[in-house]
């Protein structure tokens, strides 16, 4: 690992060097080996899916359960149960116009037949090896959408390992194993048939000797048992196996392997969410977070148990209890509390997590009682001791040390959650650093309270309970000190400019998000092809299976949580020329679901193999290639004079990718980016110039943020925070979708410019000078931008503003400056503007402020690479 200390980061995997060794298959009864040299048969040819290019219709999502109805559309990795908007419109009018090309699961097909057991094998280096045509296909079509879990940067692998192991472009996988983790794929309630040599499943793609009932590994070609289960007359007998007819399965452990543990059922026994919420707010802040807390505990299901610790210089724990006032235990905070202290609160008369149909009114009351600081003191100079605050949580949530009932254990179902609400930095207690930068001792008391909030991080997911931090407000909160202590328990760090809208959306889906535990992913692949590097929330795990599996060369990764927000990217090359036609990857996690139940997810996917660059770069999904080179550069971003340089390696990685795949233009040193890669280089120029490597951002803490963020993030979250989509709202609640060029920007026109992390609602000056006009036009945009982002995790800012304002930088600064370009060029790139008018065109081109900043075909001239036509 690179970082063995530190979770969520990329490592990269150790190798082991030995191939496992062939051993001799066990021989099917009345078996007559053919002659050694009979020619391997191909199968058939994978037929690959064209990508679509119509415009997706935003979910709806139930605030019940998270689930789209009527629609088979996937939806952005988010967590379930978002809150409610009202809007004075009906939602704008869709499908879109226009749409990018987004990354379709590719349709993987199922092997062709199933064998008899007097079917042939080839002899080879000592060993039968069974040959691919003698298996039947299970299934002529695997369902598409199944992959979804996983996404590989191109739909081909290339056999030869010079031409496959180009680093500037790369090859890789984007996977998601806690995609859906409420709904789940279907579920299988016995034991795995596993390969005894290498631990891979029994899957769809396997060789099966149907007299038998033996299969043979994808991975590592060996034959294995299945104990008669799998001897049938015909493929159609064995579709009754869900493995061996869908490509995504979990299994469902019947018996807990914990002894003496009971798991308790949501409904009786969820999962406790602790609010740990700094007490040293001035009135304006304070206002906002009222109103969020209140709209938090209106959310909550009536079974959830909720708990509520203010922190300032002291720690005051909540009595439930309580009724007709607010009543708090208090505890000192310049030290850890003791065990004394501790079980004397535990112990005590208090209730201090309680489900919310008995105390939601307590709440209230609460919230409503709480005051703003009083004291003439600077914001970052008060004392705020959530260290201690957060050990006083999780001493509540842990209980007494066992609730025992005739020696059986019960514990709560699902991650127990913390919620951290802060407004300021840790300066008071355990973990806390000193208010003034100044500190003669600054740099070795950072040091120390990293180290300390890391350890607390660790602790409480040792303990499977989450720490979200949510910060807000102007005050800086010391990002690098308090992070740690999300990162490492599998929490998230999130910042926001106040406690309001933003900050209660993203308090009511941090608390709602399903999360598993004690998750642990296996990552296994075929045919010479190995894991470079894995960038995700986990890290390298050492399991020691070689007992059970002789020859496991797997590499295990140790999920901190396992949610569906969440994403690992792994970079792969090859060791040598791959022979077959097809690789095959497979992806297990076993994780304990939000009822405590254990489950392996199976995950398994066929890729088919070429010689031909061409077509290799045809099947190349840009969208996720340009997801993974983002995630590998922003790894190494980790400050602001590494996000310089990170620039650099952006337009070095260009000019390599025209100089191994495209073709030099005659008579000049010009190379022409490879066509097949259109959208690729544009990708990359939002990324060169946007808040993650650009300088749109002024405070590096916020960067730092958005970076860590970015790293562990699903595929549809990072894509736009790579290049933001940019919608034209037209007359009749329709819009439009355009490239995200500063030629949207006409004065007549409203402008959604969804990048993530923030929505820009831009209203041009003439449509604002028309009243009604614009207030339709800026409800329908309001609309959308809360249906776009009504899932999402966390939640975006939304930031209305009208053409000129100071505001309105944040949104002309992340469009590509094209309005430098010939008009050729810009009608090219940029189709809509062939609508325009004369007189509009040129009003249009007046309105623009000049300024240095290259535009996407300059920048591309500038490497001595010609732009790809717009495909």
């Amino acid at each position: 690992m690179a970082n063995p200390t530190q979770p969520n980061v990329g490592f990269t995997p150790e190798r082991e060097s030995a191939t496992p060794e062939k051993s001799p298959i066990p021989l099917p009864p009345n078996f007559v080996p053919s002659p050694p040299g009979f020619p391997p048969s191909k199968l058939p040819s994978q037929q690959d899916q064209p990508s679509s290019r119509s415009v997706k219709t935003p979910n709806v999502v139930s605030p019940a359960n998270g689930v789209a109805a009527g629609s088979s559309v996937p939806h952005l990795s988010t967590p379930p149960g978002p809150p409610v908007f009202t809007s004075p419109v009906r939602p704008a009018a869709v499908p879109f116009r226009t749409s990018p090309a987004s990354p379709q699961p590719h349709a993987f097909s199922s092997v062709s037949s199933l064998p008899t057991s007097s079917s042939p094998l080839q002899f080879s280096n000592g060993s039968f090896e069974l040959q691919h045509q003698l298996s039947d296909s299970i299934d002529d079509k695997v369902p598409v959408g199944e992959s979804s879990f996983v996404l590989f940067s191109a739909r081909k692998v290339l056999k030869q390992k010079k031409q496959a192991n180009v680093p500037s472009l790369g090859f890789g996988a984007l996977v998601s194993p806690g995609r859906e983790v409420s709904m789940g794929p279907q579920v299988i309630q016995r034991d795995p048939h596993r390969c005894q040599s290498c631990g891979a499943y029994a899957n769809i793609y396997c060789n099966i000797l149907l007299g038998s009932g033996q299969w043979q590994c994808v991975i590592c070609r060996k034959l294995n048992g299945s104990d008669g289960e799998y001897i049938a007359h015909s493929k159609e007998d064995l579709r009754r196996f869900l493995e061996l007819s869908s490509t995504v399965f979990d299994y469902a452990q019947n018996e807990n392997k914990r002894p003496g543990f009971v798991p308790v059922s949501d409904s009786r026994m969820s999962a406790p969410i602790v609010l740990v919420i700094d007490e040293c707010l001035d009135e304006p802040h304070l206002h906002h977070l009222q109103s969020s807390l209140h709209a938090f505990v209106d959310s909550l299901s009536p079974t959830t148990r909720l708990g509520i610790i203010l922190y300032g210089r002291t720690v005051s724990v909540y009595d439930l209890s309580e009724e007709s006032m607010a009543s708090a235990d208090v505890l000192p905070g310049e030290k850890s509390p003791s065990q004394e202290s501790l079980k004397a609160l535990i112990y005590g008369t208090g209730i201090y997590l309680s489900p919310m149909h008995a105390s939601l009114a307590v709440a209230h009351s609460i919230f409503s009682s709480l005051r703003a600081y009083k004291l003439n003191i600077p914001e970052a100079s008060r004392d705020r001791c959530l260290g201690t605050a957060v050990e006083v949580a999780l001493a509540i949530i842990q209980g007494p040390s066992a609730d025992l009932s005739r020696g059986v254990v019960k514990r709560s179902g699902g991650n127990s959650r913390i919620i951290v609400c802060a407004g300021g930095p840790n300066t008071y207690g355990p973990g806390s650093v000193p208010h003034s930068f100044s500190h003669p001792n600054y740099p070795y008391m950072e040091k120390t309270a990293i180290k300390w909030m890391e350890n607390l991080g660790r602790e409480a997911h040792r303990h499977n309970t989450i720490i979200d931090v949510l910060c807000a407000g102007t005050c800086p909160v010391r990002v690098p000190i308090l992070h740690p202590l999300a990162k490492a328990s599998g929490g998230v760090f999130v910042l926001h400019d106040d406690f309001g809208e933003a900050f209660g959306v993203n308090l009511q889906r941090a608390s709602a998000r399903s999360a598993g535990s004690h998750g642990l992913l296996e990552l296994r692949t075929s045919d010479n092809i190995v894991i470079t590097q894995v960038i995700g929330p986990g890290e390298e795990s050492h399991v020691d299976t070689h007992e059970t599996f002789k020859n496991d060369t797997a590499l295990y990764i140790q999920m901190l949580s396992v949610e569906e927000t969440q994403s690992f990217s792994l970079s792969m090359e090859t060791e040598g020329d791959i022979k077959s036609d097809f690789v095959f990857f497979q992806f297990a996690i076993q994780y304990s679901n939000v009822y405590q139940a254990d489950v392996s997810r199976v995950i398994t996917v066929r890729l088919p193999t070429v010689d031909s660059i061409s077509a290799y770069l045809e099947s190349v999904q840009d969208e996720v290639a340009s997801v993974l080179i983002a995630k590998r550069t922003l790894l190494r971003a980790i400050n602001h004079s590494d996000a310089i340089d990170m620039r650099t390696t952006i337009d070095e990685r260009i000019k390599d990718i025209a100089l191994k795949f495209g073709s030099q233009l005659p008579k000049s040193k010009l190379h022409s980016f490879p066509k097949e890669l259109a959208l690729l280089p544009e990708l990359l120029f939002h990324l060169r110039r946007g808040p993650l490597l650009g300088s749109i951002i002024g405070h590096e803490d916020e960067r730092s943020v958005l970076r860590n963020l970015f790293l562990n993030a699903s595929f549809d979250l990072s894509l736009r925070m790579v290049a933001p989509r940019c919608l034209m709202h037209r007359e009749g609640g329709t819009f439009e979708e355009l490239p995200a060029y500063d030629l949207a920007m006409q004065s007549d026109a409203a402008v959604v410019l969804d990048h993530g992390t923030d929505v820009f609602i831009w209203l041009g000056a003439e449509l604002a000078a028309d009243e009604g006009r614009s207030a339709a036009a800026l409800a329908a945009c309001r609309t959308l931008a809360e249906e776009l982002t009504e899932c999402r995790f966390p939640a975006p800012r939304i930031l209305a503003f009208k053409e000129g304002s100071s505001q309105a930088r944040f949104f002309v600064s992340r469009l590509i400056p094209a309005h430098k370009d010939p008009p050729y060029e810009q009608e090219a790139r940029f189709p809509q503007l062939r609508s325009l008018t004369s007189e509009q065109r040129t009003k249009l081109k007046a309105s623009f402020v000049h300024f240095d900043d290259p535009s996407f075909c300059e920048w591309m001239r500038s490497l001595k690479v010609v732009p790809p036509q717009p495909s």
